[in-house]
């Protein structure tokens, strides 16, 4: 008879708490348990920003973009240094947001990385148990000219990655800048890049609808035209209807298989918006939200908040589980 190998069970690890639920509609309830706490996993980071669940590792990578580097959090271990450089790989050191903003996995279950300090979208070629700044750009230019600074990036189910590009990461006052305007782009699964749309003026946060026939882009310009937008996807891959979802600023932001949108950024905290533009309540953890996603079982939202990693179960799952 052969022993069965034994399971290691890890200990429950009991986490600060932060934080508020502010219920603005009964059908939050349905969305955010009434116990409900905003949990922080990790704290002391610089600005952290695009967080991306990988089952692979059963860990969220999120990276701090002041430090160029991404982290790791697992359940039952502190967060630790993963990758670095992670957004900038030159041999001078430059000013401004040097490191990856967002981080999706593409078709292949690949790490991509929206490089503000590469000023483009690449993708990690090394192995997840053996991280290295190891990068194959994917695409880093516009028709002659260099991107602004790749923000955020959402991955299609066909392979097509959909990504802004506002002037954030751009050093010396946006000297650098090439480009005239701020882009939402797509990259076809085939290689070929296309302009969706040049008419937001600071194109951040990306997702995508359920069945993903609806794009979401928050216009992060506290300045002018605060808004979170809807556009139809086409069948070739392109938008058209360009509407307003919602007033509001935002940065990132997360969906639910019920449609509901998470808009981070507002009053430090995240915005829960069902699919017909309606505000149930907010997720507050001041000072500064800046991305989510879900993780874990599907049930659980991960929010990059300031310098914290902090989460909340809640009664719905994120797309994709």
């Amino acid at each position: 008879m052969v022993d069965e190998p034994a399971v290691e069970e890890l200990t429950p690890v009991s986490y600060p708490t932060t934080g508020s639920i502010e219920r603005l509609d009964p059908r939050l309830d349905a969305i955010v348990p009434q116990d409900a706490v905003i949990e922080v996993l990790s704290e002391g980071h610089e600005w952290v920003e695009g967080p991306v669940w990988v089952p692979e590792l059963q860990s969220i990578l999120y990276s701090d973009i002041p430090n160029n580097a991404v982290y790791r959090w697992s359940e039952g271990e502190e967060a630790s240094l993963w990758l670095q450089p992670a957004g900038f790989t030159g041999a001078i050191p430059r000013e401004g947001e040097s490191g990856s903003n967002g981080l999706a996995l593409d078709a292949e279950g690949k790490l991509v990385l929206a490089q503000h300090g590469d000023r483009r979208l690449a993708r990690m070629e090394a192995p997840w148990g053996a991280p290295a700044p190891r990068f194959e750009t994917l695409v880093g230019e516009y028709e002659g000219k260099r991107f602004n600074s790749p923000n955020d990036v959402a991955p299609r189910a066909n392979g097509d990655l959909y990504f802004t590009d506002p002037p954030y990461g751009l050093q010396g006052g946006n000297e650098e800048k090439e480009l005239d305007f701020q882009g939402v782009y797509r990259l076809a699964a085939s290689g070929s890049l296309t302009l969706l749309t040049d008419e937001l003026s600071r194109p951040n946060g990306i997702a995508f609808s359920p069945d993903q026939s609806i794009l979401y882009v928050a216009n992060s310009d506290g300045a002018n035209q605060p808004v979170v937008m809807a556009y139809d996807v086409e069948s070739d891959g392109g938008i058209s209807n360009g509407r307003v979802f919602f007033e509001s600023w935002g940065d990132g932001m997360a969906v639910d298989q019920e449609g509901n949108v998470y808009v981070t950024g507002p009053r430090g905290g995240v915005l829960i918006i069902n699919a017909d533009g309606e505000h149930l309540g907010t997720l507050l953890a001041p000072p500064r939200t800046s991305n989510a996603t879900f993780g874990e079982d599907g049930s659980t939202l991960f929010v990059t908040a300031n310098t914290r990693l902090v989460r909340i179960r809640l009664n719905v799952k994120g797309v994709g589980f």
